[in-house]
């Protein structure tokens, strides 16, 4: 069933992008290419002065540039350059319009977000804090040594998980999982969803140890369009032993946050990403944590 989630979602994604890059503001010095193969994924290129992306909204983007924290992250390369038309420019992997990352910019980079309580109070945080983005988790290992995982976001003591094309959340061996100190502390490992000697959701395990080593709360931002991925990570909390680490963890889509956003922001979601505010095209499994509540 993920697949036929993934795909549906997909393809009202390029629909959203396609209708997106027929608009006035692509004649006005902004640029597109495909990927190549089947589906094609359009990227976008900057513009010639650099103060404008397409990917990006416009305010959003002044504000990236303005913080060399936040410029920096736009420097990260794409892995799958070779898809790509060859351009003066390397592609970046917040170019493509699938990038989850730049979603997530888009959202908490825009200077009207971070003033707006109703976001910080829907998250659980003081008002006023500023992002940072690629943020590099210490999760300690059996051996003494810590795994310096890259998580999308910290914001105050709240870690991210951002999802928005992506199939799953990664499986990875049973005898590299096993290798964390407070594995067997923090989880049920005998209830957690495995195929052989794999675990499925390796990024949500690794990330809510992370938000334990980090005494934060965790929340994974995805698409109400894929259920498939919402029954993935309440599958993996139901197996969060300690309480208190288990209420500090949450899901949240991205049509639940529009529903708070600044209205321009709102209409730039919509617009591009097909992302309407509030709508629940997916709900918890029956018997969900109401963590947070």
């Amino acid at each position: 069933m993920s697949a036929i989630h993934k795909s549906t979602q997909q393809a009202a994604l390029r629909e959203c992008h396609r209708r997106y890059v027929d608009k006035q503001n692509f004649r006005h010095g902004l640029d597109y290419h495909e990927s190549y193969g089947e589906p094609p994924t359009i990227c976008f290129l900057p513009s010639d002065d650099n103060s404008r992306h397409g990917n990006f909204a416009p305010e959003t983007y002044r504000a990236i540039l303005a913080k060399p924290d936040w410029r920096r992250r736009l420097d990260k390369i794409h892995t799958a350059k070779r898809s790509l038309p060859r351009t003066g420019r390397p592609w970046r992997e917040l170019d493509s319009s699938n990038s989850s990352d730049a979603l997530l910019m888009n959202i908490f980079c825009h200077p009207g977000m971070l003033p707006e309580t109703r976001v910080t109070d829907m998250l659980g945080l003081e008002p006023g804090i500023a992002p940072q983005f690629g943020f590099r988790a210490r999760i300690p290992l059996l051996d003494g040594k810590f795994d310096r995982t890259e998580v999308d976001m910290r914001l105050g003591d709240l870690l991210v998980e951002s999802k928005l094309t992506e199939s799953d959340f990664q499986t990875k061996a049973k005898a590299v999982v096993d290798t964390y100190r407070d594995f067997a502390e923090v989880f049920d490992r005998r209830a957690l969803p495995r195929s052989g000697e794999r675990y499925f959701s390796y990024q949500l395990i690794r990330n809510v140890l992370a938000a334990h080593a980090h005494d934060c709360s965790f929340c994974v931002m995805a698409d109400a369009r894929r259920p498939d991925l919402v029954e993935a990570w309440y599958a993996i909390m139901r197996c969060v032993k300690i309480g208190d680490l288990r209420r500090r963890c949450k899901m949240l889509t991205w049509q639940e946050l529009a529903l708070v956003l600044p209205p321009k922001l709102q209409e730039f979601l919509e617009h591009k990403y097909g992302i309407s505010a509030g709508d629940t095209a997916s709900s918890a499994p029956a018997g969900a944590s109401d963590a947070w509540n």
